[in-house]
């Protein structure tokens, strides 16, 4: 009766995981490949500022002005790691407008000096975790390999007052 027990048992929670990702739908509120983010910091301006960018390469959706009023803007950065098929990841910096309507993405940038590196990324952290910063920009730390057998390197990612995007080895 015992064996009978234990089978039974093992049958059940072998099929568990497989019921719970039978579970999951395509359209997943968060994709698989996004291994860390991190929202943090923040920005505000009068609408006529361009979004943030990074390298003179990079493609973003700067504001236009068109002779109408532009409404003041205010929101927060997003920094996340995307997986890719080799194993390493791809960094990516966005600027999100927060409004009644929700957050909208305001502009997606490539971090370039880390991708270069064909990072294995281990963390991504913000420098402060107790709430909105009282000063506009961002510092965001990203831990990562550039060899999965090696140990972890920090990096900072700063934005300051003026949307200046700094990308720099830490020192400590």
């Amino acid at each position: 009766m015992d064996m009978k027990r234990i089978v039974v048992c093992g049958v059940l929670l072998a099929g568990w995981p497989m019921a719970v990702l039978a579970g999951e739908t395509p359209d997943a509120i968060l994709p698989a490949a996004i291994t860390f983010a991190t929202s943090t910091g923040y920005w505000e301006d009068d609408g006529s500022a361009p979004a943030v960018q990074h390298a003179p390469t990079t493609a973003t959706q700067p504001a236009t002005t068109t002779g109408v009023q532009q409404k003041a803007r205010h929101g927060y950065y997003k920094l996340f790691a995307v997986r890719q098929p080799d194993r390493t990841a791809k960094i990516y910096l966005q600027q999100i407008a927060q409004s009644d309507d929700g957050p909208s993405i305001v502009s997606t940038v490539e971090l370039q000096e880390l991708n270069d590196l064909k990072p294995y990324v281990t963390d991504i952290r913000p420098e402060n975790s107790a709430g909105m910063l009282k000063e506009p920009g961002l510092f965001a730390m990203v831990y990562l390999k550039t060899d999965p057998d090696a140990d972890a390197d920090s990096w900072t990612v700063i934005i300051d007052e003026f949307g200046e995007v700094t990308v720099a080895k830490s020192s400590h």
